[in-house]
C-alpha cells in the first residue's frame, strides 16, 4: 500500500550494495496511486551519505513509479522547469520512506528541451566494483531508451502545464491542511 495524499514522507535513496547513498527530509504527498506516486519537496533538507546537508533551492515535483526503473524530478525554476531523471529501481514505500537503488546515470533536461546524460563514468565504475547483474544493466539501458523516448515525445511529466497543474494541487493541499509554508513543518 503507498502514501497517503495529504501526508508527509522520507524519500531514500540507496545504492546497489545496500549503502544509504541520499536522504530527503520530507515530502508532501500529492498523488498516489497503483502508477505512481507525485511527491513534492519544497526547500527540504537532504543528507548525503557522507553526513554533508545541503537546502534544496527550489520546489520540485518528483514522480516515483513502482514498475518504472527511473524518477523524474521537475524543478521549478523562475526560468522554466528543469527536470533531473534517476535511472534507478522501482519506488517501494515502506511506510515511512519511499526508497529506490539509484544506478548512477542520470538524464538532465532542460527548459529549452536540451536533454544530457551524466554521470557514465560512474554508472561504469559502480558497475565493476559492485558487480551490477547483466540483468540489471540490461534493464538500465532498456529504460534509459524509454525515458529518452519520454522526453522526446513530451510525455507526462515532461510538460510544463501538467508540473504547473501539479504544484498548485501542492498549494491548494497546503492550504486545506492549514499549512502556511510545508518548510516550516520540516523544521
Amino acid at each position: 500500500m503507498g502514501p497517503k495524499v495529504g501526508t508527509l514522507i522520507y524519500i531514500q535513496s540507496f545504492k546497489h550494495d545496500g549503502s544509504l547513498h541520499r536522504t530527503w527530509s520530507l515530502g508532501f504527498v500529492i498523488e498516489a496511486d497503483e502508477e505512481k506516486t507525485v511527491v513534492v519537496t519544497n526547500r527540504t533538507w537532504v543528507t548525503e551519505a557522507n553526513g554533508r546537508k545541503w537546502f534544496t533551492r527550489e520546489p520540485a515535483v518528483c514522480f516515483f513509479y513502482p514498475d518504472k526503473w527511473f524518477n523524474i524530478i521537475c524543478m521549478i525554476r523562475k526560468n522554466g522547469i528543469y527536470y533531473y531523471c534517476n535511472l534507478a529501481s522501482p519506488a517501494l514505500f515502506d511506510g515511512e520512506a519511499l526508497k529506490h537503488i539509484d544506478y548512477d546515470l542520470d538524464v538532465k533536461v532542460y527548459p529549452n528541451g536540451e536533454t544530457v546524460i551524466l554521470d557514465e563514468d560512474e554508472y561504469e565504475l559502480h558497475q565493476q566494483q559492485m558487480g551490477y547483474p547483466d540483468s540489471v544493466k540490461q534493464i538500465i539501458k532498456s529504460e534509459m531508451k524509454e525515458l529518452l523516448s519520454w522526453v522526446e515525445q513530451k510525455k507526462s511529466p515532461f510538460n510544463k502545464e501538467e508540473i504547473d497543474e501539479m504544484y498548485q494541487s501542492y498549494l491548494s493541499l497546503l492550504q486545506e491542511k492549514n499549512l502556511r509554508e510545508f518548510k516550516r513543518v520540516q523544521l
